[in-house]
């Protein structure tokens, strides 16, 4: 009888080398960004807070009062308020449907490599700068305005609605697009399963998990319609004082000029107030009401809904199979049709570029500096642009990061909402307080003077709520069971940020980047006051104090100023075309990094 010597395996020594890394810099990051989104709001809520208190406000008069009459010391403030009001309204009630319905097509009509291709003609759209869409609108819907309305030069309310509807419609396709293709496809294979047409699974299936990420587009999209000023300033006639008192009145204010109180902070009022007294205190007054009604529509757009009622109210079916089909057939063809739309207004737009700033296919202008009033080329000008966006870039990147992934992944939902609420803000913040403050704070106070790294940090609030939106509604969408199962593996709660969150959230961040650049190279007043010269600065400077730089947005905006002459016109138009090829070029290339990202494992 023999016996079997039983033998045991050695002991072997865990792998201490790949068990998760600590993530404690994960915390410190998070919070930095949450910090800077409250610290930039508080500068300008306190820059605006300390001119009031510089001269003697009366809020009844600047709340209710339509004159404003300076000269005879009257100070109201409702037609502005008015304004600003009728003025987004008419954006929204033209932007959401056509950007929502665009963006259903895209991501779930549409074959792959076709919606690619319009998705990048669509951020090409949100890159073309603001004082672009101010000259085709006075080029384009003026004239249609003053034929409709009857009115001379079509200065109205109207027109500058319909601007700004044209440009938020892209930021709004470009967001809602994210959420949607964040919804798993196991959704919609299950809801193909059970015999549902296409129209029923996007609206009972993809709608309803999308929804936050596309609230969050409409609101990105009114954020940028309360701040511009360029585009407003341009076609909406700057009239002081007119308020109508009926419901005729009002049809009939539409199609006449009208102010916002944007139009009134960025013209020349500010410059003129001074820094004290009434006048000046009234203007910081309107600052102040601005961001107030910016964020009195975020809380109401941010409000909890009863989403157990509408998970469980789930699809609807009405009619016979033949309608649903029918109803399906309908809605396909309407949203494409809204599709269309924006690709037709970006050929539209790339044609009249083309043919008044042909000058910009001439490689001398790119490579050459300019001469005089309006010769040369924009060689300055556009090493200037690159150096203020890549600084901004750098500077609001992993803060917008930082805080959406604290709104969407860390907080509790009311921290999140007031997180959320206070990042809208910021983003809806006048671009013309933002250059004000950079101006007071950084190139007066601190000596600066101006500064290429002063115009990269007054730029920065402009793009870090657009990344941190972005990124925490997509965080918002990661799927409940992949939470669980990575929790399950015990890792910790930084280690579950560091390893899953980012990962899945940096294709949408790179979007919000983008958004947000394409949104700050369009920007002309804050750098007017911080950073650009029109002439007689060097292409590099050599410090940050006393270095300016020049850059494309307000070398358009000096040369749009002199439309009487027409080498300066045509340099304009050269220069903006040069601005959006630049644009192109860069988004062409995020845009594939991004769709290599998308198409990697992205767990680590």
């Amino acid at each position: 009888m023999t016996t079997k010597t039983l033998t045991t395996r050695p002991h072997v020594p865990p792998d201490v080398g790949r068990r998760p890394r600590s993530s404690k810099w994960i915390w410190s990051w998070v919070y930095a960004g949450a910090f800077a989104v409250a610290a930039l709001l508080v500068t300008v809520t306190g820059y605006l807070a300390l001119g009031v208190f510089r001269g003697d406000v009366n809020w009844a008069d600047l709340l209710t009062e339509a004159a404003w009459s300076p000269a005879n010391s009257v100070y109201g403030g409702l037609a502005m308020i008015y304004g600003t009001a009728v003025v987004s309204a008419l954006a929204l009630v033209i932007a959401v449907p056509i950007g929502w319905a665009a963006a259903v097509a895209l991501s779930e009509y549409l074959p792959p490599r076709l919606a690619k291709a319009l998705r990048l003609c669509v951020q090409l759209l949100a890159a073309v700068p603001s004082i672009v869409y101010g000259l085709i609108g006075i080029m384009v819907v003026r004239p249609v305005i003053a034929q409709i309305g009857d009115v001379p030069g079509g200065d109205s309310l109207a027109a500058a609605g319909i601007v700004l509807a044209v440009m938020i419609t892209p930021t709004i396709v470009a967001v809602s697009v994210d959420a949607l293709a964040a919804v798993p496809d196991r959704v919609r294979e299950a809801a193909f399963s059970l015999g549902l047409t296409r129209r029923e699974v996007v609206r009972g299936a993809v709608l309803p998990l999308a929804r936050s990420g596309m609230r969050a587009a409409v609101l990105l999209g009114l954020a940028r319609a309360l701040g511009e000023a360029i585009a407003v300033f341009l076609v909406v006639g700057r009239a002081d004082g007119r308020m109508p008192t009926s419901f005729g009145e009002l049809l009939d204010s539409l199609v006449h000029p009208g102010q916002t109180l944007t139009t009134k902070l960025a013209g020349p009022e500010p410059v003129l107030a001074g820094t004290s007294g009434p006048h000046f205190a009234a203007l910081c007054g309107l600052g102040l009401v601005l961001l107030a009604l910016v964020a009195a529509v975020t809380i109401w757009g941010t409000r909890g809904r009863n989403r157990k009622a509408a998970a469980a109210r789930g699809p609807q079916f009405r009619g016979t199979p033949r309608l649903r089909l029918q109803r399906d057939r309908l809605v396909m063809t309407l949203r494409i049709g809204a599709l269309l739309l924006p690709t037709a207004l970006l050929v539209g737009m790339l044609a009249l570029l083309v043919a008044r700033g042909n000058s910009a296919f001439n490689p001398t202008f790119w490579f050459t500096s300019a001469t005089g009033a309006a010769g040369g080329g924009v060689r300055d000008q556009i090493t200037g642009t690159l150096l203020l966006l890549g600084a901004t870039a750098i500077l609001a990147l992993p803060l917008g990061f930082g805080a959406g992934i604290l709104i969407g992944a860390h907080s509790s939902e009311r921290t999140a909402r007031l997180l959320q609420t206070f990042t809208v803000v910021l983003g809806g913040a006048p671009t013309i307080l933002l250059g004000l403050a950079g101006f007071v704070i950084l190139s007066t106070t601190m000596g600066w003077g101006r500064s290429w790294l002063a115009g990269a940090i007054v730029l920065v609030p402009v793009v870090v709520p657009v990344i941190a939106l972005t990124t925490s509604a997509r965080v918002r969408s990661i799927p409940p069971e992949l939470t669980e199962s990575a929790m399950s593996l015990g890792l910790t709660r930084a280690q579950f940020i560091r390893s899953v969150v980012i990962p899945y959230t940096w294709p949408a961040t790179i979007t919000g980047l983008l958004l947000g650049l394409a949104r700050a190279a369009g920007e002309t007043a804050p750098l007017l006051f911080t950073a650009t010269v029109f002439f007689g600065a060097p292409a590099i400077p050599s410090g940050i104090v006393e270095a300016p730089v020049q850059a494309l947005p307000t070398h358009i905006f000096t040369l749009s100023q002199d439309s009487g002459d027409p080498q300066a016109v045509t340099q304009a138009w050269g220069s903006a075309m040069v601005l959006v090829l630049i644009t192109a070029v860069l988004l062409s290339v995020a845009v594939a990094l991004r769709n290599r990202f998308e198409g990697e494992r992205w767990t680590t």
